[in-house]
């Protein structure tokens, strides 16, 4: 036991500067920004008696020790009995400390709050907080802050750093009084203040609801400070040099005038605005938004003809080696007749492959570039690379985004990113407001809407025959499945199994399999197969989710679909729906059904609008999760909720371009006090 103990000593010989370092909280404005995430209210105390009647409440009592003992049956705990003269309380810990067995010795006097309960032996508490007191000890006249902590930092030592923290800063206002008395905001000092230390009349509602209008205030403030932020990336930007690509040429009409179809009014327009940016001096940064389906792939296809038409070479970076060579095939399909070389660079690929594709990357050779993560190993060198082109660009973290982007020599080349997710127009207010945005709303023609149904797993055999007929009439199928390998603890049906039993249960059908650790060569022999019609159902796992077109495929079963996310849902069932026949996709149960699973499949099943999806996926499951973010270490809003403060977006948004114009030493103050050095909003 000694020995564990001094194991865990440099933890606690941290200096406290150290902790609070490593919770961001390195200077006194750091710390006065460091906000409760929730109250307590210990400013009320009750009798035992009076406890007693409120059975499933936290409430706050005070009384004498009158027994403290370890007890080691039926499990090692420290039970406490406390009286205050009308009642008798029990109080249990199963994991505790030397000190607290001192701290709750017989005869002295605790102050206790925590959950009461009726237990077999009367009242009682488990784990409790406690604290030693005098008799006749005041208690607090405000609510009780709750800090985001780290390890080794109490709550009394946060309340203690941030009160010593407001006495030494400055509290000038950052805003104009006459911006804040129009836009009605508390002054900056109050609302701190307050939300620091609530008074006794506070509306205790709007405080935990974060509507109070000290909370709207800090929000505007954090808000404002990220619009500044990206405005002044976006101004950044735009004193780069980028090359000038000024003419679409004799390649982008010779690509268009081979297409087998012609384009859409929505692809027209987006193809419009992107050759407006890659005319200018300074890098494009815009995002294509296009819906499952939509025509996105062609449009990057005329970007990057109208690069090489001006003498440059264009790069398009897919996140899954499957998704990459489904962009190479198609797209090489309609440039490499053209004169057209396009290179193919991913992972695994054979050492000679790779050394071959590179030189030609490196000469100029090839002049469209076409792979995964591959691209941006140091060994890649373009020999003039003038648009960078990222598909699914929320899969890829900053660093990868930027490092393709520096691969430029003399130049930064333009980039262009395009997702398949429909952004929430307050999300790409927020973190989008140094991207321009394209967005195509509109569907290829002959496209048939998808009708989704829900299926209970039970009607498992009724679903396996709907699968036999569609394929007896000539229809080919997707069947789905979340793992490759048995988890007991998910009790998943898994891809191999899936493939066996149907494969058993139809042997007239001819079945595939697809799965991501199958070699990619066998991986895309089996793709392949089902493209060309030999095979009839495909059992995938979710590698089919980007990047596969069969128009002959028109139904399509997601097993547990409960345990997907709303927007990959969306995508695996655009999948089908790609040809011309009525299109089927049947989602798959396993109930009881929790309410975030209900309230997904019931979104899939009311509506094919992707942006309405990722709407209703942003309000499930917060800006961080929605876009990759939490993965790639981006910061997310603090106090801002995206989608109850869109009111306030859009007043920030006006604000801090107002003020980078007029009055740019407010912008800086305003950034100073809310990022400090730091540009931790700068989304790239």
């Amino acid at each position: 036991m000694p020995a564990s103990r001094k194991k865990s000593s440099p933890q606690k010989s941290l200096r406290t500067s150290d902790k609070l370092a490593r919770l961001g909280l390195s200077t006194d404005m750091a710390l006065v920004l460091h906000l409760p995430i929730r109250y307590e209210d210990e400013t009320q105390l009750l009798t035992l008696q009076e406890a007693s009647m409120k059975p499933g409440l936290v409430v706050q009592v005070e009384g004498v020790v009158s027994d403290c003992d370890v007890q080691y049956r039926p499990r090692r705990q420290l039970v406490v009995k406390l009286s205050d003269g009308t009642g008798l309380l029990t109080m249990r810990f199963l994991n505790f400390y030397g000190s607290q067995v001192t701290q709750m010795a017989t005869g002295k006097r605790l102050r206790v709050r925590g959950e009461l309960r009726h237990g077999f032996f009367g009242d009682e508490m488990v784990h409790p907080a406690v604290k030693s007191i005098e008799a006749g000890a005041p208690l607090p006249d405000a609510l009780t802050p709750v800090y985001p902590s780290g390890e080794g930092l109490s709550q009394a030592l946060l309340r203690k750093a941030i009160a010593n923290a407001m006495t030494r800063i400055a509290w000038d206002d950052s805003l104009p009084d006459s911006v804040r008395e129009s836009l009605k905001l508390m002054p900056f000092e109050p609302a701190v203040r307050l939300l620091h230390n609530p008074p006794p009349d506070v509306d205790e509602y709007a405080l935990a609801e974060r509507t109070h209008p000290a909370w709207i205030r800090v929000k505007f403030d954090e808000l404002l400070a990220q619009q500044l932020s990206m405005k002044r990336a976006q101004a950044a930007r735009r004193q780069q040099g980028a090359p000038v690509l000024a003419q679409a040429g004799a390649l982008t009409a010779a690509l268009i005038n081979a297409l087998p179809f012609s384009l859409t009014g929505a692809q027209r327009r987006v193809l419009d605005e992107i050759r407006a940016d890659l005319k200018a001096s300074f890098p494009m940064q815009r995002l294509l938004q296009g819906d499952v389906g939509s025509g996105k792939t062609i449009v990057a296809a005329l970007a990057a003809a109208q690069a090489i038409d001006c003498g440059y070479q264009a790069a398009l970076m897919a996140p899954t080696e499957i998704l990459a060579e489904q962009h190479f095939r198609k797209i090489a399909a309609w440039m490499e007749p053209l004169g057209v070389t396009v290179a193919w660079l991913t992972g695994s690929l054979k050492k000679r492959e790779k050394e071959e594709a590179r030189a030609r990357i490196e000469s100029g050779d090839a002049r469209l570039i076409i792979g995964t993560h591959a691209l941006i190993q140091q060994d890649v060198e373009f020999a003039e690379l003038g648009l960078v082109i990222v598909d699914e660009q929320h899969r890829f973290g900053v660093a990868q985004r930027l490092t393709l982007r520096n691969k430029g020599v003399g130049s930064v080349p333009h980039q262009l990113m395009m997702s398949a997710t429909p952004i929430p127009r307050t999300l790409a207010m927020t973190y989008f407001a140094d991207l321009e945005v394209s967005v195509i709303n509109e569907l290829p023609p002959g496209r048939t809407p998808v009708v989704t149904r829900l299926v209970s797993q039970d009607r498992r055999d009724e679903v396996i025959e709907r699968v036999h007929a569609a394929a007896l009439e000539g229809r080919q199928v997707y069947w789905v499945c979340p793992l490759i390998e048995e988890s007991e603890a998910l009790q998943l049906q898994t891809a191999t199994e899936t493939y066996e039993l149907l494969s058993a249960a139809l042997p007239d059908l001819r079945v595939g399999l697809v799965h991501g650790r199958l070699k990619p060569a066998d991986k895309q022999q089996v793709m392949d197969a089902f493209v060309r019609g030999e095979l009839q159902l495909l059992v995938a796992t979710t590698v089919i989710e980007v990047g596969v077109d069969v128009p002959n495929a028109s139904l399509m079963v997601i097993e547990h679909a409960e345990r997907f996310g709303l927007s990959q849902l969306h995508q695996l069932r655009g999948r089908v729906g790609r040809g011309s026949a009525a299109s089927v996709c049947l989602l798959m149960y396993q109930g009881p059904l929790g309410p975030v699973a209900k309230e997904r499949l019931t979104i899939m099943r009311e509506t094919a609008d992707g942006f309405e999806i990722a709407r209703r996926d942003l309000e499930i499951r917060g800006p961080g999760e929605f876009l990759g973010a939490r993965q790639s270490g981006q910061a997310m809003l603090r106090f801002a909720d995206l989608e109850r403060d869109q009111w306030l977006v859009e007043k920030a948004r006006d604000l801090s371009q107002q003020l980078l114009t007029e009055a740019p030493d407010i912008a800086d103050t305003h950034l100073a006090r809310w990022l400090g050095a730091k540009e931790d909003y700068l989304r790239v």
